[in-house]
């Protein structure tokens, strides 16, 4: 009798916790896309923001479906690298992101991003509702008003489809980390910022 009260009690626990789970209301998570150059540096960058849950590695912006990423380097897609940013809206803003992203490029450069020459490597937010232009374009202005040198070019671009890169080139920065620092260093990117931009 005690072993039948015991096993009544312990399903009505599990029941319990199993409908307190599912009347819980579920995370909303959002997502934004932006260009920043090389997606090693970019995806990094927003993997540290607080309220950003994944960053990944990718491409859009042109035409062609599947790339791969010798065609986007190629410069024969109309792709630029990419990074889409999965955030929980509780903790971070659209409008905070997209601040935090002109801190990490150089925003009057329309060649390229730092030692990263070509089409494929042009900085761009891309957006997907009316509200996160006007966030964009608002953020845009503060910050174009922040530069030290140069004049803004990076442009608000309608997001289109997104085509996720090849595995290696997801988490470089956790997975090769040595390799990373030194192409990060190497490329200029962080001195280049500081120019831009003054300490920040």
């Amino acid at each position: 009798m005690k072993q039948l009260l015991a096993l009544i009690f312990a399903f009505g626990l599990a029941l319990t916790a199993a409908c307190a789970e599912a009347a819980a209301p579920k995370r909303q998570l959002a997502t934004a896309v932006f260009a920043g150059g090389c997606f090693w540096c970019t995806e990094a960058d927003f993997e540290k923001v607080p309220g950003v849950v994944s960053a990944v590695s990718g491409y859009t912006g042109g035409p062609e479906r599947s790339p791969t990423y010798k065609q986007v380097a190629g410069g024969r897609t109309g792709h630029v690298e990419a990074v889409k940013v999965t955030y929980d809206p509780t903790r971070v803003s659209y409008r905070a992101l997209v601040d935090h992203f002109w801190g990490t490029v150089d925003p009057t450069d329309a060649g390229g991003q730092f030692c990263d020459r070509g089409p494929s490597y042009a900085t761009a937010v891309f957006v997907s509702t009316p509200a996160q232009r006007q966030a964009a374009e608002a953020s845009r202005t503060a910050a174009a008003a922040r530069l030290k040198q140069g004049k803004m070019v990076t442009p608000i671009r309608d997001a289109g489809p997104f085509w996720k890169a090849e595995a290696e080139h997801q988490d470089y920065y956790r997975k090769n980390p040595l390799r990373y620092r030194t192409y990060r260093q190497g490329c200029g990117r962080d001195a280049r910022l500081k120019a831009v931009w003054g300490s920040r």
